[in-house]
């Protein structure tokens, strides 16, 4: 009994030094490592744009606290504040330890592909990929007790085992170095960050454990839908134990801290129709959306004729959902 209320007491006490977190500046670095084909170039750069755009917009993020590195910042050069080099990508930490304060919300967020030989992992960009252990040395100069890591590429739990410590929050696509496909929780990550339907409390806040919670859902029913076996397995860590856990909880070992810190706050203007009838076919278009993303990605595990046919349907029911939105839309 004793224990129990030692634990609530500390709990209580973590509550109330974080609960100030989301009212404090947040800096967002979204690096987008190298694609490594056409599609993927498509996809992590569309991942990449919505989570730039609703942090600048529906989030309320000043644009000069988000910087966005790119493998090819040409083809966004409206978002794009840079090349996603090692050079650039220490030029960016340089930036953030100067203007990121004690107190601030410092969020890193990596899309992309990652490899694992079995020692080492690393996050592939142009030209030298990056390890842990090049990454902890940049969290090292920040400032900020409140860091968010997020590694969405494959083979990316090893950078947990390395980052885990006080005041940061890892989140990896994978539980072990050895999953080395692509992955899909970045999508689903940050779609949760900018969705209503994954603010479990409705406080009009997403926290990094209920995207977290999204998005590990939205892989495991992606995998299901294409009857292929699961190949990723999502983690999170804010406790400093260098594990982390596949199942996080606002009162477990893990989770605690995440479900307070968030991106931002929802702004009155919301991304979707008020009207119930409209937002609803909206949802159903960013599902189907998410579902050729998936597959695009899940490709190489399926037999070509198999990997055909489902595109295809999937692209004409997003059509014709398409349609519908644009009728409707029509006769208002």
């Amino acid at each position: 009994m004793r224990a129990r209320l030692i634990r609530g007491a500390v709990f209580c006490a973590a509550l109330a030094c974080a609960a100030p977190v989301a009212a404090q500046t947040v800096h967002l670095a979204v690096i987008v490592g190298l694609a490594g084909d056409p599609e993927h170039a498509e996809l992590f750069q569309r991942w990449a744009s919505t989570l730039v755009d609703g942090a600048t917009g529906r989030l309320g993020i000043a644009r000069d606290h988000v910087i966005y590195l790119a493998e090819q910042p040409e083809k966004d050069s409206k978002r794009a504040t840079g090349k996603s080099t090692q050079q650039e990508i220490e030029r960016a930490f340089a930036t953030l330890s100067t203007s990121a304060k004690e107190d601030d919300v410092v969020f890193v967020v990596l899309i992309g592909h990652g490899t694992f030989d079995g020692k080492v992992a690393k996050f592939n960009l142009p030209g030298p990929d990056m390890t842990p252990a090049n990454f902890e040395s940049l969290l090292k100069s920040l400032p900020s007790k409140h860091i968010v890591f997020v590694n969405t590429a494959s083979s990316s739990a090893p950078f947990l085992e390395v980052l885990s410590g006080p005041g940061r929050t890892i989140v990896t696509s994978t539980r072990t170095g050895a999953e080395r496909f692509a992955t899909l929780f970045g999508g689903y990550f940050v779609d949760a960050l900018m969705s209503d339907s994954a603010d479990a409390d409705k406080n009009r806040r997403i926290s990094v454990l209920e995207a977290f919670d999204s998005a590990k859902l939205g892989v495991a029913r992606a995998y299901e839908q294409e009857g292929i076996m699961l190949t990723e397995h999502p983690l999170l860590d804010d406790s400093g134990d260098r594990k982390g856990s596949a199942d996080p909880k606002a009162d477990g070992k893990n989770g605690r801290v995440a479900s307070i810190l968030s991106l931002g706050t929802a702004q009155s203007a919301d991304a979707t129709p008020a009207d119930p009838k409209m937002r609803a076919l909206y949802e159903e278009r960013r599902d189907l959306e998410r579902r050729v993303e998936g597959l695009k990605l899940l490709k190489s595990g399926m037999a070509p004729a198999r990997y055909a046919s489902e595109l295809e349907k999937l692209l004409t029911d997003l059509a014709l959902k398409a349609k519908q939105i644009r009728d409707l839309e029509g006769k208002k």
